[in-house]
């Protein structure tokens, strides 16, 4: 209630009665009651159980677990909470099923400071990996549990959950979720970036919207034309109209190209331990760079860099390092061989601009 002159109560104004119940002024009150985050991510989460063995077993075999431990997990989820840890701003939109790992899920979310919003399907299993590590290598094999009624539906969706963030993270396990979160991010000039590792015929809609596409080697083919990093990332550049596109390539480290010369990153030489999550830390890596405003080179370095750290324990979320911890391994002396020297960088480049050009004079 308004109070005028004197201490009668005269009630509110006709105008400001007709502004409060106006549709604008509604949406307006509903935009400014979601905060603006950083980084908002929609996509996988998983709960992870890992067994870790004595060495894999060949065809038919038997083989030791060495132990067996249950950790959370999933692509954009553990990227969300790195980010959150480094202290950004997060917010997490995923699917779950109706039983306690959807709880545990939420909690250790929430425990981080991730706003979180878990659409939870009644009758439904939580998604589960079974993760398989070599004790001695560190190396990994995951077998992924899925329930098709675990999806996020567009009608859970709002639209300002990803025009109030400063950057959306994507993937593409429900495609039409990841779509439609893109197209509402653009139309405000949200950026968009994605982690995309398995293709599907509906990605051929989702990349276009993808700002920054950061993706695993092995969809370069079917998206690019090429599995090789040097032909695929220009032919997705210029197919797609990406801004800065992206692989990663495990212990080669990450190759980047944005349309104008290429940019590489070695992996970082450290002891591996696990190394489930490597490419999850990255693109959170990835992410905190681009908000940060750092250069292509830097970004990249700290994503191997947090990807390397976390490989040195178990788990996804395992061995998230400090930003501080990130930065000494980045700035240290501690990487594999640089596969591409500058020669070959250039001489790809120059080869890819001239495609560009052929390209855009036919």
């Amino acid at each position: 209630m308004f109070m005028g002159r004197g201490t009668e109560n005269i009630g509110p104004a006709p105008a400001v009665s007709s502004l409060l119940n106006s549709a604008r002024y509604q949406v307006r009150f509903r935009l400014m009651s979601i905060p603006i985050v950083d980084f908002t991510g929609i996509g996988e989460n998983a709960t992870d159980i890992v067994l870790r063995l004595a060495e894999f077993p060949a065809r038919d075999g038997k083989t030791d677990t060495v132990s067996r431990e249950i950790r959370r997990g999933g692509q954009v989820a553990t990227a969300v909470f790195a980010a959150a840890k480094w202290g950004l701003q997060t917010r997490y939109v995923g699917a779950t099923g109706s039983d306690d790992h959807a709880q545990m899920h939420e909690a250790e979310l929430r425990a981080h400071g991730v706003e979180t919003h878990l659409r939870r399907v009644r009758g439904a299993e939580s998604r589960l990996s079974y993760i398989l590590v070599e004790d001695a290598s560190g190396s990994r094999a995951v077998l992924c549990h899925r329930d098709p009624h675990v999806t996020i539906e567009g009608s859970y969706l709002k639209k300002e959950w990803f025009q109030r963030s400063r950057l959306v993270h994507i993937d593409g396990e429900n495609p039409s979720a990841s779509i439609l979160a893109a197209t509402w991010a653009r139309e405000t000039g949200v950026p968009v970036m994605c982690d995309l590792d398995v293709f599907r015929d509906e990605l051929r809609f989702l990349v276009p919207l993808v700002d920054f596409p950061v993706l695993s080697g092995g969809i370069l083919e079917p998206l690019g034309g090429s599995n090789d990093p040097l032909i695929g990332l220009p032919n997705i550049h210029r197919k797609y109209g990406s801004k800065l596109v992206c692989a990663t390539l495990g212990e080669r480290g990450a190759l980047s190209w944005d349309g104008q010369r290429f940019w590489c990153a070695p992996a970082y030489r450290v002891p591996v331990v696990d190394s489930t999550g490597a490419g999850d830390l990255f693109h959170a890596g990835f992410a905190y760079g681009l908000l940060r405003g750092w250069d292509t080179q830097r970004m990249l370095e700290f994503g191997c860099a947090a990807a390397g750290l976390n490989c040195m324990a178990h788990g996804a979320r395992g061995g998230i390092g400090s930003v501080a911890a990130i930065e000494r391994l980045r700035t240290g002396k501690k990487r594999y061989p640089n596969q591409y020297t500058a020669t070959i960088l250039a001489r790809a480049a120059e080869h890819a601009v001239g495609g560009s050009s052929r390209a855009a004079r036919g």
